[in-house]
């Protein structure tokens, strides 16, 4: 049976006791053949959210519960993964501990493995986000740059699109990325790639936030670098919970050396709100 498209599904994780986890890598949430890495670090919060509300107080997992959250107010608001190697869809076990379970802050560290090999190593620092109130600063790059909807006639990756045979989470979210921004500038400036990406039948959660710190393609594309562009470490910051509504992604980069690159996202809602920055050092795609 072909398993179901819907994000939410794909982060559903049951308990096997002791803190571990079982889930599945799920087909459809995949770049090529290999599992996004940006799902396998939303399943890595998940575990660690989920671990932390089994642990709470009686009347905060009372709360949790009646919010429809297991994590009620508590959110993965940093999380800090290091990719091992690059598993495949299917059966994954998830394994937690609790370093920190503080009144502001706890921590939890999570190891997502397949065929006991561990794939995904992270650290997840769990707190309260802000919750849409004016910040003391904000220099938004993303608001002047992009508007909250997508432009009219901007294509969705679907049958038909260049790149529907490669980016499969089109099949459980509607991603339309701006193609024009992905070519080299003729200016010879740095690429700065948007996009637009909401989850199909669900609103976005934190979950899919946090996805979406990794969702753009490689800025190296900006260079005339394509193909494989395995990530090796990835940061994302939970800023604010996301408000119903297309997600607005930007992805910049300081340097692409000739063997490793960084690229950078910042995620912003229909309201306007960054909920999601996110850093990762990633390796160069060879010349073909």
């Amino acid at each position: 049976m072909p398993s179901s498209t819907l994000f939410t599904d794909a982060m559903m994780l049951n308990s096997a006791g002791d803190g571990v986890y079982d889930g599945e890598l799920n087909e459809h949430w995949t770049i090529g053949e290999k599992v996004h890495g940006g799902a396998m670090l939303a399943l890595c919060a998940n575990a660690a959210r989920t671990e932390h509300a089994v642990g709470a107080p009686p009347t905060r997992w009372a709360h949790a519960r009646s919010a429809g959250d297991v994590g009620g107010d508590v959110q993965p608001i940093a999380i800090s993964g290091n990719f091992l190697w690059a598993p495949d869809p299917g059966p994954m076990r998830v394994h937690t501990s609790v370093l920190k379970r503080g009144r502001r802050v706890s921590l939890i560290d999570v190891e997502l493995r397949q065929r006991d090999r561990v794939a995904v190593r992270a650290s997840v620092t769990l707190g309260e986000p802000e919750h849409h109130v004016p910040p003391l600063l904000s220099v938004n790059p993303v608001i002047p740059l992009m508007q909250p909807e997508p432009p009219p006639g901007l294509e969705p990756i679907g049958p038909g699109h260049r790149m529907a045979d490669i980016v499969h989470l089109a099949h459980g979210c509607d991603i339309r990325p701006s193609l024009t921004t992905m070519e080299p500038r003729s200016d010879g400036g740095p690429p700065v790639i948007e996009y637009w990406v909401r989850p199909k039948g669900v609103a976005p959660d934190v979950l899919f936030a946090l996805l979406c710190g990794d969702v753009s393609a490689p800025v190296t594309f900006g260079v005339n670098r394509f193909g494989w562009a395995p990530t090796v470490q990835l940061t994302a910051y939970l800023r604010a919970l996301p408000a119903d509504g297309w997600l607005r992604v930007l992805c910049t980069t300081v340097q692409i050396g000739q063997d490793w690159f960084d690229e950078d996202h910042i995620v912003v809602d229909c309201e306007g709100h960054i909920v999601v920055q996110s850093r990762q050092l990633a390796m160069v795609p060879p010349t073909q």
